[in-house]
């Protein structure tokens, strides 16, 4: 059982480099909507074109959208086993996703048709997935090291990272016009020019496996260190800040800007979790427990203490939007209270 399948493994902790503020907060309801199979395992999430949000299913092959009111819809990819894990909203009007086990890159419109673009790299175990800012799709090679990038019309390059091996994760357009990337085995966050000119930044934190990564508000490159525990930010010069998740065993994975201008993470494996962070650094907590769910137009999933959330976006709607591991994406309205704040840099 690995961290890619259920988001669970050990805790590699360190000193932050600044601590925020932190606060654990109870009584928010997280609606529910359980997907067809259990044990679909849906991955990344990202809003659609269409206001929609769409997703992949890990284990059972498929492509997801869900509407804002909880209507789902399902495709099957046609390359059986793929393990589709990213996915982005493409330059093209489509949505984009990685496809870890059949080495391929899709992509399917709003009406749900599928194509498929075989990396050249065999074995490569593509993982995130994003639009550049020169028109085309960015993505990470995790077991090659590499990060590529495919036109809409399916023509590939891949350039090569200079740390072997750098187990490259998330990726992201920057404020530079450079894309970003995260480096689990590497222990780094990455840019690349839309050229293929790599540059590599270290974390402090030792054995922090940095995951998810996006460009906030403030125009500084966050991310997610999962065995750290931490939310990281660098600026465009490689200036890095961490901050310390306040809960002992926290996991940070996915990462989001939500419609109050914060940075919103998922915390899974163990403490199951909806974490907030502003710009200054201030952290708060939201409990996924049971008690504060509610079911929604969808169904709702049995109580259970081990929801795994994983991935998450902001919808239309200004709600959170996630995905869990036991099968379910799930909503949750952002609290009125919630305050924006300035980065102090």
């Amino acid at each position: 059982m690995n961290r890619r399948a259920f988001g669970i493994g050990r805790r590699l902790g360190a000193a932050a480099l600044w601590l925020g503020a932190a606060a654990i907060v109870s009584g928010q309801t997280f609606t529910v909507y359980s997907l067809p199979a259990s044990y679909s395992q849906p991955k990344g999430i990202t809003a659609g074109p269409d206001g929609a949000l769409w997703f992949t299913e890990y284990n059972t092959n498929k492509i997801g959208r869900i509407s804002t009111s909880g209507a789902i819809t399902e495709y099957s990819v046609p390359t059986v086993a793929s393990c589709p894990y990213s996915i982005t909203a493409g330059p093209d009007g489509a949505l984009w996703f990685t496809e870890f086990h059949a080495n391929k890159i899709g992509r399917i419109t709003t009406a749900g048709a599928i194509s498929e673009f075989a990396v050249p790299t065999p074995a490569a175990l593509p993982l995130g997935i994003t639009t550049g800012p020169d028109g085309a799709v960015w993505f990470t090679e995790s077991a090659t090291n590499n990060i590529g990038r495919v036109t809409t019309a399916g023509a590939f390059v891949e350039y090569a990272i200079p740390t072997q091996p750098t187990g490259a994760y998330g990726i992201a357009t920057g404020p530079d016009g450079n894309l970003w990337f995260t480096e689990e085995a590497g222990n780094n966050i990455g840019q690349i020019t839309p050229t293929g000119v790599v540059t590599e930044f270290p974390l402090a934190t030792a054995g922090s496996l940095p995951s998810a990564i996006l460009k906030g508000p403030d125009n500084g490159l966050w991310f997610t260190e999962w065995a750290g525990n931490k939310i990281g930010r660098s600026d465009t010069s490689g200036n890095i800040v961490e901050y310390q998740v306040p809960t002992g065993i926290g996991y940070p994975l996915g990462l989001t800007i939500g419609s109050d201008g914060a940075l919103w993470f998922t915390e899974g494996a163990i403490t199951n979790r909806i974490g907030r962070i502003t710009l200054a650094g201030a952290i708060t907590e939201y409990p996924l427990g049971p008690q504060t769910r509610s079911a929604g137009a969808g169904t709702e999933n049995a109580p259970t203490a081990t929801p795994y959330p994983g991935w998450l976006a902001t919808g239309p709607d200004g709600a959170i939007w996630f995905t869990e591991a036991i099968g379910s994406i799930v909503r949750f309205s952002v609290p009125t209270a919630a305050s924006k704040a300035r980065h102090p840099l």
